[in-house]
């Protein structure tokens, strides 16, 4: 018998699926990472303008040249030896002084040249220290630690309101959707756009209604003063806080949320595909799970996506209203008194959260969607 061609031997099932599926999370890798890069090339521009407006393009350093050159007369007024100076020797002085002061800012270079370290800085939050004292404190604080302290009180009070946001819309729009035609989605209609004012509109009525008329909730803050001694008590006192703020929030979101997502449930529903899961008897709660819910969802998370975008201009003021000791409230301080290390780490923040939104984004639309192809591939 002549020599038989050599057999390539066939992959082993478990073997192709674990390699379909290396290969797919090396896609959805690299299309994160890839849109991940996208979005800080974004921030870094954003943070590049919001550096050149907050110097008014450089005006503002007149003003800072302006403050150095008070700031030495100020201290040359006790010098025993600078007054033991002749007029002329004294203005020399105080002329190479203030050159050196302001050698030491930077503020001898130009304006251009000094952008670019500035937004490097700003990236990074190294912005020194503040002008004022900060906290209750006697003395200028590191502005990085301010914004890092102030940084997880807005977290945890958008962060809650938006998840029950997220979530009480999907359940209100699939109820509206299911009793199309009923009172209930013919009054939803009509509050829809009472509730269409910002958050912080519906906070003032509430702190009026609750605090001020009912008192039984309180006007602002995180806790009550004085804060209580035991873990318990301090925990319950800081989510009592919360009520307020965050039923602000879920009164200005969620109502034009739900309402949006039932007109995409009920488009949806009148598909083909819809009439013929409800032909074969399948129970109405298992058809709009199951073949209206799914397509409809990426449609969801855009809208709510662009909505959380919205929304995070509103955290300002809502958290002023509140008297919430958030970024929203610092910002709005930090404008007060110029303190524009301060306006400009905050709007950073501001930045990469809302490039976090977007990423995040991206990241449940590929997995939700499978019309998204990742890499010129499938999805994952």
């Amino acid at each position: 018998m002549g020599d038989q061609p050599a057999r390539t031997p066939t992959p082993a099932p478990a073997q192709e699926e674990r390699t379909e599926w290396r290969s797919a999370l090396l896609r959805f890798a690299r299309y994160v990472a890839m849109r991940g890069i996208a979005v800080l090339i974004t921030v870094g521009i954003g943070v590049y303008i919001a550096v050149w407006v907050s110097q008014i393009g450089g005006y503002a350093d007149g003003f800072r040249r302006t403050e150095i050159r008070v700031a030495v007369a100020m201290s040359m007024r006790g010098n025993s030896e600078y007054q033991a100076m002749s007029q002329a020797e004294k203005e020399e002085y105080t002329a190479a002084v203030t050159q050196a002061a302001i050698a030491a800012s930077g503020l001898n270079k130009p304006f251009f040249l000094r952008s670019f370290k500035h937004t490097a800085e700003a990236l990074s939050l190294t912005l020194g220290r503040t002008r004022w004292a900060w906290g209750g404190m006697t003395a200028s604080r590191e502005t990085k630690e301010i914004l890092l302290e102030a940084l997880p009180m807005t977290l945890v009070l958008f962060g809650t309101a938006n998840l029950i946001t997220f979530f009480g819309s999907l359940f209100f729009a699939l109820v509206l959707s299911r009793r199309y035609g009923g009172f209930l989605d013919r009054a939803s209609a009509v509050l829809v756009p009472v509730f269409a004012a910002p958050p912080w509109f519906h906070g003032i009525f509430l702190i009026v209604i609750f605090a001020a008329v009912l008192r039984v909730l309180p006007y602002g803050g995180i806790v009550d003063i004085p804060p209580p001694a035991t873990s318990a008590g301090y925990t319950l006192s800081f989510l009592k806080h919360m009520i307020l703020p965050v039923t602000a929030w879920l009164l200005g979101t969620i109502p034009a949320a739900a309402y949006t997502g039932r007109a995409f449930f009920l488009i949806h529903s009148s598909e083909d595909f819809v009439e013929l899961a409800k032909a074969k008897g399948l129970r109405a709660s298992r058809v709009q799970r199951r073949y209206i819910l799914r397509p409809v969802l990426p449609t969801i998370v855009t809208n709510f996506a662009f909505t959380l975008i919205v929304a995070w201009q509103g955290a300002v003021l809502t958290e002023l209203i509140f008297n919430w000791p958030g970024l929203g409230r610092i910002l709005f301080e930090a404008i007060g008194r110029f303190e524009a290390a301060i306006v400009i780490g905050a709007v950073v923040i501001f930045a990469y959260l809302l490039a976090l939104t977007v990423l995040l984004l991206d990241i449940i639309y590929a997995l939700v969607d499978p019309r998204v192809k990742l890499g010129g591939g499938e999805r994952p």
